[in-house]
């Protein structure tokens, strides 16, 4: 496919007896939102993890934007983005404190401007000043999704990014999605919400 910024072929991860990932091949397009769409267990979260280089296929090839993931997964960390489904923040920094220290683990100096436009993509400007500890749940996935954006990726990972949140917070988080891939971002998507990939999603 010619437009297609992530090629994945024949991918195959096993654990045992288990046969995890079989055969998958699948390739996304600049500025779409795809959507992995499946079950508990039925191994969404390590499609992507191969796909980042978090996790090593036992067979395939993965290609981001004309790069090889494997074996050296390091050279496509400055493409992509990553909101894992599972985020351990410090409690006792604030949200704006929060999203200039991981700005600083790339080696960018991020003002508080910059950090406040930032949190505003992600209609968390308001909470700046708040501490992490005092967020709810949905606002901490949005701010997930904020420290995933600070090295200006072309390609946005968000896994299941809206498992335990209420209805309300669940469409709050779809707007700022939306909002993202408005910008021209390509996002993969990983969900068991059958309404939201129906939502979200160009393609599943």
């Amino acid at each position: 496919m010619v437009n297609s910024i992530i090629d994945v072929r024949n991918l195959v991860k096993t654990y045992g007896e288990v046969r995890a990932v079989d055969n998958v091949s699948l390739q996304i397009e600049h500025g779409e939102v795809f959507g992995i769409l499946g079950p508990n267990g039925a191994g969404k979260t390590t499609i992507l993890e191969m796909i980042e280089g978090l996790r090593r296929p036992d067979h395939g090839a993965i290609m981001i934007d004309g790069l090889s993931v494997w074996p050296n997964p390091n050279r496509i960390k400055h493409l992509i983005g990553v909101q894992l489904q599972t985020t351990a923040l410090m409690d006792f920094l604030t949200v704006r404190e929060m999203v200039r220290l991981f700005a600083s683990f790339y080696g960018i100096h991020m003002s508080r401007v910059k950090a406040d436009e930032l949190l505003d993509k992600v209609a968390l400007v308001e909470k700046a000043n708040s501490m992490i500890n005092q967020l709810s749940g949905g606002q901490q996935q949005r701010l997930s999704i904020a420290l995933a954006l600070i090295n200006n990726p072309k390609v946005l990972f968000l896994d299941e990014p809206t498992t335990g949140l209420d209805p309300q917070a669940r469409r709050k988080l779809w707007m700022v999605v939306e909002g993202i891939n408005a910008e021209g971002k390509t996002i993969v998507l990983t969900t068991h919400y059958m309404e939201e990939a129906q939502v979200l999603c160009s393609r599943i």
